[in-house]
């Protein structure tokens, strides 16, 4: 059993599946109320680019007015990647943002033990992957920034919705990769996450989580024995 939050750093969609978590059928979720979420995603910032975390506006993906392209743009208009410090973004996030975030979730997950058991993922499962990008596309707008033409990518609609369609993005590019034949789960026995080993001899999400709590414990019960 345990009681720490799962280690980051694997492929995003990993560890978006891994933000639930748990033994048997009791989990944590870390995605469970909007504070939550945006705990997440202020970890995930330098991963998920600047214009994921944006605030959602009824102007989202327009260029901005005359008077605003007189001032500097800031690293989240301009899409520029952003410092440490500036990671801490407001994520106005409510309750009706977690539905979309959480039914991506739920179709990677589902995706990916589906090809770890050898099978082919549900249909239900990569319809929904795509239909999520669907609800918010990607729209190159062109704008005058004071000096130059620039065209980041822009999403329109509520920040989860937005949300849901990059990371459904991020999950198909993953599935569509043959990497994904060597994700794994952990193999301590009361663990769920996943992951994606760069060498073939890793077992463990994270030798300090799991590793070492499974050495422990054999030792004990050897000890125990003798």
């Amino acid at each position: 059993m345990y009681a720490s939050e799962p280690p980051t750093g694997e492929p995003l969609p990993l560890d978006l599946v891994n933000t639930r978590f748990g033994t048997g059928a009791s989990r944590t979720d870390l995605l469970a109320t909007p504070d939550g979420l945006a705990a997440w995603l202020t970890r995930q910032a330098d991963r998920l680019g600047p214009e994921a975390l944006a605030p959602a506006s009824p102007e989202a993906g327009l260029p901005p007015s005359p008077t605003e392209a007189d001032r500097p743009l800031s690293p989240t208009e301009a899409g520029l990647p952003l410092a440490p410090a500036e990671t801490d973004l407001p994520l106005h996030l409510t309750e009706a943002d977690l539905p979309p975030v959480h039914a991506v979730r739920d179709h990677i997950e589902a995706a990916l033990r589906a090809l770890m058991a050898g099978r082919r993922p549900p249909e239900a499962a990569l319809r929904g992957l795509a239909d999520a990008q669907r609800a918010a596309p990607a729209v190159r707008v062109p704008f005058w920034d004071g000096t130059a033409v620039v065209a980041p990518p822009r999403r329109t609609g509520p920040l989860g919705v937005r949300l849901a369609a990059l990371l459904a993005e991020s999950a198909v590019t993953l599935l569509a990769d043959p990497a994904v034949a060597r994700v794994r789960q952990c193999a301590a026995d009361d663990c769920v996450l996943l992951f994606l080993p760069a060498h073939p001899r890793r077992r463990w999400c994270s030798p300090t989580r799991c590793g070492n709590r499974v050495r422990v414990a054999r030792h004990y019960r050897r000890r125990k024995e003798a």
